[in-house]
């Protein structure tokens, strides 16, 4: 196809580039028309696809509030105690490339994942931070804000079970913007809430009948409201209507599905690995984000937040961070170990990284210039770590790697395409992701 650069950044109102028309009317110079332009575009979309498609589905684990990268996965043990902070130093199965001492089982399985050093979110503030990272977008777009990658993965591809597509794990964690939302593209792309499986009398939220509902009545009332539905879709279509009937679809296969139930209990599991994730807040959503995997789910956000320590940073990483490191090494090696991470984009990151300079309140503030990432799964060639940062931890020196780059990485390993547009409620034309490339180095 000829293709001529024409200011490929200068898009209308309606998201068409002038390239767009400078190569359809460098088209017609050779003889083809507009049909032709659309059956090589949609020929050209179909074969990038089919290329780069390398998983069925992701797991995303978001550490809200953003983790330490000194105090965890990259550590400056050379700068000054105010930046160093009290933990040593250990080795990984990666020659030369250390951990904190507080990070001793990830440090064993750096062969399973590729570790990022170099994220820049680019915002210093929860609510957009999160923004960004959980939708690969800056800013917020004309009449709300844009989809979630969960919701937009949901909206993309088809689910395989019974199951929601989309389980966010124990729910969508929120500062002041709900992480993970649908936005316009409406409510049967939000994510089912797990609820926290941390606690002792959990329960899946809507995932039984109540103890004096049998099943026979539960079954008159399904057709008694399908009835009900029938006569509403008669006098009104809506989106909203549609999307209370597929709640109300999946969720009653929810209910009657052994499947479903079978997948969310995690007395299923053996002794041995409970114990091996770990009996306690981190471990059983960390158990139950890989059998959400195990079952199929498309989109798996296992929220494990908690890191906006602006004080006493040091206690507090002494509590989470051994949960943190057991649970995700323990994930990682139990899903390489099923064959899970052949079929599985596993992801991990936040908002942003932390301060390096420690605080007059002994901790470490917000920051969008510097943070890590791991990347598991999907043919990902991991024990390699991409980009670094300075002597400090303030900067990105080398491969800096921003929200767009992340969201496009996972929409490709989905075979999705992230150049795709969509529309609003309103017909306003919504290009997926701005232009950009996914990390190609975690599969070179």
């Amino acid at each position: 196809m000829l293709d001529i650069d024409a200011g490929a950044g200068q898009k209308l109102c309606s998201g068409v580039t002038r390239r767009d028309f400078v190569r359809l009317g460098s088209l017609s110079v050779l003889g083809l028309t507009l049909p032709d332009l659309l059956r090589l575009e949609a020929a050209r979309a179909a074969e990038k696809t089919a290329q780069k498609t390398r998983a069925k589905n992701v797991l995303l684990i978001y550490l809200g509030g953003g983790l330490t990268h000194h105090d965890t996965m990259d550590p400056k043990p050379d700068a000054p105690q105010e930046i160093r902070g009290k933990y040593g130093v250990i080795p990984t199965t990666i020659a030369g490339v250390k951990f904190s001492s507080m990070m001793p089982e990830l440090a064993k399985c750096t062969d399973i994942f590729a570790l990022c050093r170099s994220q820049v979110t680019g915002s210093d503030h929860h609510e957009t931070a999160a923004q960004w990272m959980l939708t690969g977008n800056y800013g917020v777009m004309q009449g709300g804000d844009y989809p979630s990658i969960g919701a937009i993965v949901t909206h993309e591809t088809t689910p395989l079970n019974t199951l929601p597509p989309y389980v966010a794990i124990p729910k969508n964690h929120s500062f002041t913007w709900e992480l993970g939302k649908a936005a316009w593209l409406g409510e049967r792309y939000e994510s089912f809430k797990s609820g926290a499986c941390g606690d002792a009398n959990w329960k899946v939220p809507n995932l039984s009948l109540l103890s004096d509902v049998p099943q026979e009545r539960l079954n008159r009332r399904e057709g008694m409201l399908k009835t009900i539905d029938n006569l509403a879709r008669r006098v009104e279509a809506s989106d909203q209507l549609s999307s209370m009937d597929s709640f109300y679809q999946r969720a009653t296969q929810m209910i009657l599905s052994s499947e479903a139930r079978q997948a969310f209990d995690l007395s299923k599991e053996t002794d041995k690995v409970r114990d091996t994730y770990g009996r306690d807040f981190w471990g059983n959503q960390a158990l139950l984000a890989r059998r959400m995997v195990e079952a199929n789910v498309r989109f798996v956000l296992l929220c494990q937040g908690g890191w906006d320590a602006h004080s006493n940073i040091f206690p507090s990483c002494d509590k989470s961070l051994p949960g943190f490191d057991r649970s995700v090494a323990a994930l990682l090696r139990d899903m390489e170990q099923r064959g899970l991470l052949k079929d599985t984009l596993v992801a991990m990151y936040g908002d942003f990284g932390r301060t390096s300079k420690i605080n007059k309140d002994n901790g470490r503030d917000h920051w969008g210039n510097a943070g890590v990432m791991l990347f598991a799964g999907a043919g990902i060639r991991g024990g390699q770590v991409i980009g670094t940062t300075d002597e400090r931890g303030e900067y990105v020196t080398e491969r800096p790697i921003r929200p767009p780059e992340i969201a496009a990485t996972i929409y490709s390993a989905l075979g999705i395409d992230y150049e795709k547009v969509l529309y609003t409620p309103q017909n306003r034309p919504v290009r997926i992701l701005p232009e950009c490339e996914p990390i190609k180095e975690l599969w070179t």
